[in-house]
């Protein structure tokens, strides 16, 4: 049973980034601590876990903290709750608790606590032995500064601290948490309004180099595992159509910059060799790698990038809906889902709730599940527009 639970645990949350064995045409590409992709925050999912490129808010944390300098509240704190698996079982989640501080005009500070509970696991060898109670879990915590390089852009660099703890120590006295750091670098635009014909509208675009780290294990004789360094970029136009009504659109691309799987001695199977030559790749050479590594050449590393779209539309800064759709190639994971949302503004409290339809043959484990936000906004505000 104890063997059991490791292999169901490794097997869907670890995601070791090397090649499983099998038939070389199967390359998705897998990493460690893949829950920093979950979508923490109910405004971004309700529009396809959409993010670098949105307005600012006090989850742009997670997404692109460079926002942060262009946020119109001083200062915030960000509360989610995403259940996970719903359902199957109702004690696996992900919590998220954010804070930011616009410090002046020009710069803004921001960090973060993201902790993934896997529940509570219990482990017996025979139906009558006393249970052994196991509770996985796996954490983030960062730190970021954001700076305004201009009027109208501004960068920031995040450090973060990971830890995975999916370790059942009852199987392996020698079982620890893996731990690791990572930092990462964002950029966001956002213009003036411009005015045109009917209405007034904004541009705005970012990137966020994501989880820029060296690789870790969980114990000497363990394999190592690829942090999930991605690049996002994105772009968006806000169409201001008058004072009561608003529209934002909003378009995101994101490619991990980890190496593909390959079949490095041409037998037609990515074994155990093959796998040991994939750890030999360091992380920063693999970085460079991911852009052109793909066995099947360039049309092969599109399908390694996803994007997104997404809509919110605001009335009287008030009340907001929303949606949004997101797509990965089949061969590449198969991700495909489409999202709706709301939000509702009552002086500094924001609430947002987000829902989730699978339209892949891979279903989501975030399938039905619905998603909570609230968000609590003090201090002076600046004016941004």
């Amino acid at each position: 049973m104890k063997k059991i639970f490791i292999l169901i645990i490794s097997s869907v949350f670890s995601y070791n980034a090397v090649a499983q064995e099998g038939n070389a045409d199967n390359r998705v590409i897998t990493t460690g601590v893949p829950f920093v992709f979950i979508a923490a925050d109910a405004r971004s999912a309700g529009m396809g876990d959409i993010g670098v490129a949105s307005s600012a808010d006090a989850f742009s944390q997670q997404w692109n903290p460079a926002k942060y300098a262009f946020a119109i509240s001083k200062q915030g704190i960000g509360v989610t709750y995403t259940p996970y698996l719903s359902q199957l079982v109702n004690d696996i989640f992900l919590g998220n608790l954010t804070y930011y501080n616009r410090i002046d005009e020009r710069s803004a500070f921001g960090a973060s606590l993201r902790y993934f509970s896997l529940g509570d696991i219990e482990l017996r060898d025979t139906a009558e032995q006393e249970p052994l109670l196991q509770s996985p879990n796996e954490l983030t915590f960062d730190a970021s500064y954001a700076l305004r390089l201009g009027d109208r852009f501004s960068m920031a660099i995040t450090g973060r601290y990971l830890r995975s703890d999916l370790k059942i120590q009852a199987s392996n006295e020698d079982a620890s948490a893996a731990s690791t750091f990572a930092v990462d670098i964002s950029g966001y635009y956002q213009s003036e309004e411009i005015p045109f014909d009917d209405f007034d509208g904004r541009w705005r675009g970012g990137f966020n180099i994501s989880n820029i780290g060296p690789k870790f294990k969980y114990d000497e004789s363990g394999q190592e595992n690829n942090l999930p360094t991605n690049l996002g970029l994105g772009g968006g136009f806000d169409f201001i159509l008058d004072q009561y009504n608003k529209v934002g659109v909003t378009a995101e691309f994101n490619k991990l910059l980890v190496p593909t799987p390959r079949d490095f001695d041409g037998d037609g199977d990515i074994d155990q060799e093959d796998n040991e030559e994939y750890q030999d790749i360091s992380f920063f050479s693999g970085i460079f790698q991911s852009f052109g590594d793909a066995p099947d050449g360039f049309s092969e590393e599109i399908k390694e990038v996803t994007w997104a779209l997404g809509l919110e539309y605001w009335y009287q800064d008030v009340f907001a809906l929303r949606t949004g759709y997101f797509n990965e190639s089949e061969e590449k994971g198969s991700r495909k889902f489409l999202s709706l949302g709301a939000g509702f503004k009552y002086t500094a409290i924001n609430i947002d709730i987000s829902y989730l339809f699978s339209t892949s043959r891979v279903r989501s484990p975030l399938e039905g599940t619905l998603r909570f936000g609230l968000t609590f906004n003090f201090g002076d505000e600046y004016s941004e527009y």
